[in-house]
């Protein structure tokens, strides 16, 4: 099946998701709110990693985890699709087990409004 997630591309995008709502936890931020021009009927949401978290594999590997939690939360979870997000990760995502951030990510991405 065709996965129904966008990335955001545009500067301008990410400006104004930075001026919208976030909900913090302990590995992520997440930054939401509703963009104009965009589909609703596909996921847009970005992921972040800082440099500061360490190096190109390490950094890769926080974001291949993050799509794979979007794309079961997608699945289980009522994600408003008119919302746009953007997932900044934090270092503490790097040394904990994988189950327990997705309980975390999902508490969080539940109480998005």
């Amino acid at each position: 099946m065709k996965s129904k997630i966008l990335a955001l591309s545009k500067k301008e995008e990410f400006k104004n998701l930075l001026q919208k709502k976030k909900i913090s936890n302990k590995y992520v931020t997440v930054f939401f709110g509703i963009l104009s021009n965009k589909d609703d009927k596909k996921l847009n949401i970005s992921f972040v990693t800082k440099k500061k978290i360490g190096n190109a594999v390490k950094r890769n590997k926080i974001k291949r985890r993050l799509r794979n939690i979007i794309n079961d939360a997608v699945k289980k979870i009522s994600m408003k699709f008119n919302y746009s997000y953007l997932v900044i990760a934090k270092s503490t995502m790097l040394n904990n087990e994988y189950t327990n951030i997705k309980e975390t990510l999902f508490q969080t991405l539940k109480k998005i409004k």
